[in-house]
């Protein structure tokens, strides 16, 4: 059944909004899709069911809401080179994972295509999110910083799995000092892949 909200009464507490927000996240974070609810956001958020049901028809659009506003987007950043691009990159991807929301970013990956009313969200941020990594590459080969022989699949591969892996590895307890360390880690794994790529350039 579809709920109806009523436009009259009073206008929507912006605090509320966040509470419930950053609730459902951080539900969402530590138990995944299958216990979530609408009464445990609620709990967490320290309101009532009813002012979690006049603000969202159901914990799909919720989820799907919470998670749009509160995960940040890995954006494409012109450093004006293709080595500070990558390392914005790198450090964007492992300030996600180690960030307040990384379990969530981690079991969005592995659960966001099975919960309805978020998977097509998720395949949109998901392919922005490549296409902005996909042209730091590019751009990367048209200025001439990497071969024009490059792999765009396999360098991204190489360090957005990298990025992933390092995060995963990380037991919990060191998580804060990993988000504190990103730009440190990013430039020296950054560094290593490139010179792989670099190594059989041909000389000019």
């Amino acid at each position: 059944m579809t709920v109806v909200r009523s436009a009259a009464g009073r206008p929507r507490d912006p605090e509320v909004d966040r509470r419930v927000a950053d609730a459902a996240v951080a539900v969402f974070s530590e138990g995944g899709w299958r216990p979530f609810s609408i009464e445990a956001v609620a709990r967490r958020a320290g309101v009532g069911k009813a002012s979690v049901y006049l603000r969202w028809n159901s914990k799909e659009e919720l989820l799907a809401e919470a998670l749009t506003t509160r995960l940040g987007r890995i954006s494409d950043v012109d450093t004006g080179t293709v080595r500070g691009d990558l390392v914005q990159l790198v450090r964007q991807q492992l300030e996600r994972y180690a960030g307040e929301h990384g379990g969530a970013v981690l079991r969005l990956g592995l659960e966001a295509r099975t919960i309805p009313r978020l998977a097509e969200r998720y395949e949109a941020m998901a392919q922005e999110q490549i296409l902005a990594a996909r042209a730091i590459v590019r751009r990367g080969i048209r200025r001439g910083e990497l071969p024009a022989t490059t792999s765009v699949t396999f360098l991204l591969d190489a360090l957005c799995g990298g990025a992933l892996n390092h995060a995963l590895a990380t037991p919990p307890q060191l998580r804060a000092s990993l988000a504190e360390a990103a730009a440190d880690y990013a430039e020296q794994f950054v560094d290593f892949v490139l010179a792989s790529v670099l190594v059989d350039a041909p000389a000019n």
